[in-house]
């Protein structure tokens, strides 16, 4: 091969490896932190405090997972179901509501349709912590406050889930399909029930599993919301030991622990759901 012809394949090859080395660093700074939260629960509260991860003393793993349900009564069990609750609950029926919002944007016509549609767009721009305090004093007038249903109910509505949902709704779900339904006869309910929410499967999933990490790493909410420990999701939980911590030493293993099985949720979710979702990726390129 001549020099002239090699030429055009070094920018290439420098092009491909600045992107291995790019891509290599993103993974070392996501894996690195979980790797040192996976060693740091193995280990007791002396081996945290020396440092010393590495090394094979210290090992405290099931003992750190004895203590941590059995800190303060159990409260951590409470609180991981109270996530629970909050997380795949409320995502489930997030995800259903908002696909629903997106359908009728996309299927059907009514008065004032694309402005309403502009609010739900300028709705994804505010920080969920700007809506607080309003979330706040509404409950507080509804006499919610340090409810479940003070955390519960602010989740559902998820203006960028029915941005999404009108998306896979305008991809997935043709308009022929819809009109061969109502000429057999289906009612408006029976065609979406039966029809389109079924074409909408991946983008369901793909609404819950976002709605699904927003809840579950929700803070700020319960935090204004709830003032009863019985009621707090791991997240306030853990911040609350976390705090204590500086005070009382023993909570550091136990909030590393919590920590890391507050993670694996998250985990199982995508990793059971992922066919669904990536499913979807590819459903729109073939009629």
């Amino acid at each position: 091969m001549s020099a002239t012809d090699s030429s055009p394949l070094r920018p290439k090859l420098l092009g491909r490896a600045t992107v291995n080395v790019v891509v290599a660093i993103s993974v070392l700074y996501t894996l690195l932190p979980v790797l040192w939260l996976v060693l740091a629960a193995t280990k007791d509260r002396d081996a945290l405090f020396s440092s010393d991860l590495l090394s094979l003393g210290g090992f405290s793993f099931g003992q750190n997972l004895t203590d941590l349900f059995a800190m303060d009564g159990g409260l951590y069990g409470r609180w991981y179901v109270n996530s629970l609750l909050y997380a795949v609950l409320g995502a489930a029926v997030g995800a259903l509501v908002s696909v629903a919002c997106g359908y009728a944007f996309d299927k059907y016509r009514f008065r004032h349709k694309e402005k309403l549609f502009g609010l739900v767009l300028a709705a994804v721009m505010v920080p969920q912590t700007v809506l607080a305090l309003p979330l706040y004093l509404m409950a507080s007038e509804a006499g919610l406050v340090n409810t479940f249903w003070a955390v519960f109910i602010p989740v559902l509505f998820n203006p960028f889930g029915v941005y999404l949902g009108r998306i896979f709704a305008r991809g997935y779900v043709p308009d022929e399909v819809l009109e061969a339904a109502r000429v057999d006869g289906a009612g408006e309910l029976t065609t979406y029930v039966r029809v389109a929410l079924r074409m909408l499967g991946p983008g369901l999933i793909t609404v819950f599993l976002f709605q699904l990490t927003a809840i579950w790493n929700n803070f700020f909410l319960p935090m204004v919301m709830l003032s009863d420990q019985d009621l707090y999701p791991v997240s306030l939980g853990l911040y609350q030991w976390n705090s204590a911590a500086s005070v009382s030493p023993e909570y550091y293993p136990v909030v590393i622990m919590g920590s890391l099985l507050a993670v694996l949720p998250l985990i199982l979710a995508f990793v059971l759901l992922q066919r669904f979702w990536r499913s979807g990726l590819t459903a729109g390129a073939v009629k």
